[in-house]
């Protein structure tokens, strides 16, 4: 954690939490993400994930019968994201051009 107070920690992981979201990430997809790429421990992810499940519950049931609908996977979810930074290098590469 260095320096900054356990405060700033966990909301630094409900940003990250937050994030996962975005990309459609489940609970342990998540926790994995965060473990490795944030070295974040994942019973630290799984606490702040249920307080915010505690405190949003409407929206984390209406995100899981999302995901359970769409049928996301971390395929999927990887796929997106090679996709999403391909079409920016292409940008890049024409407007370099």
């Amino acid at each position: 954690m260095g320096s900054e107070s356990s405060a700033q920690y966990i909301h630094k992981v409900q940003h990250l939490i937050e994030e996962c979201i975005v990309f459609k990430m489940s609970k342990e997809e998540c926790m994995d993400a965060l473990s490795k790429y944030a070295n974040i421990k994942p019973v630290i992810t799984s606490t702040v994930w249920k307080e915010l499940e505690k405190e949003n519950n409407e929206f984390f049931e209406a995100y899981a019968k999302r995901r359970e609908e769409r049928g996301a996977s971390q395929t999927e979810t990887s796929e997106s994201i090679h996709n999403i930074l391909l079409d920016s290098s292409k940008k890049d590469d024409n407007n370099g051009e």
